[in-house]
């Protein structure tokens, strides 16, 4: 009599796949995110690839002037104060909650009347993330490698925003942006009336030397 043996139960693995190795988005994404707890915006299954941009309010508000007129206000920033460029126009962090601030400011300057080439953005705006500077390096060691791909690059791939005075993570660099709470010296922040006094008179003369400008060329 011939017996049959009782089936061998078949234990069946998958083997999981390898994990996707972080690009160049998610790096800069987490260097925003984990070095300086700025929160980014969240990228969409559309878009899912550059630029990484940055929510403004919750950590900083930003004013938006030319290159050209922003250049003069930065000695009226601490050394820790951030400022960005893309192309020719100029980002200087100014503290949360200060774009609403900036109509007032120039109102009682005596601007408002004028239009001029500045925009404060505030909570619900964005900014495109510059690439992360690159990390120093260790002590002791010469000719260190390249950073990773996105990190501390000036490359394409971040779009054209850079870093002109970089935030350093470890550092708050919220108390070194300028405030109206600084009036009159009483805060450790950089009076941000000094600073929108001097972008408005420099937007202003850029707007002048244009207007001459084209009357010089038109016939």
């Amino acid at each position: 009599m011939v017996g049959t043996l009782p089936p061998v139960p078949i234990e069946i693995t998958t083997v999981p796949r390898p994990r996707r190795p972080l690009d160049s988005s998610d790096q800069v994404r987490r260097w925003y995110e984990n070095e300086l707890g700025w929160p980014t915006v969240p990228a969409s299954e559309k878009s899912p690839e550059f630029p990484v941009r940055l929510c403004v309010g919750p950590r900083f508000d930003v004013l938006d002037v030319p290159a050209e007129a922003g250049r003069p206000a930065l000695r009226h920033l601490a050394p820790g104060s951030p400022v960005a460029l893309r192309g020719d126009r100029m980002w200087l962090l100014i503290a949360p909650g200060s774009a609403e601030e900036v109509p007032g400011v120039l109102d009682w300057l005596e601007w408002g009347a004028l239009t001029l080439d500045l925009t404060a953005i505030g909570e619900g705006g964005v900014m495109d993330a510059p690439p992360p500077p690159p990390p120093p390096p260790a002590p002791g060691r010469v000719g260190v490698g390249p950073p990773p791909p996105g990190l501390g690059c000036s490359g394409t791939e971040q779009g054209a925003a850079v870093w002109l005075r970089p935030p350093v993570p470890g550092c708050e660099a919220e108390a070194s942006l300028p405030t109206l709470s600084a009036v009159g010296g009483g805060g450790g922040a950089p009076d941000l009336v000094r600073v929108v006094a001097t972008v408005a008179t420099q937007c202003h003369r850029l707007r002048l030397r244009r207007a001459c400008a084209r009357q010089h060329t038109c016939p």
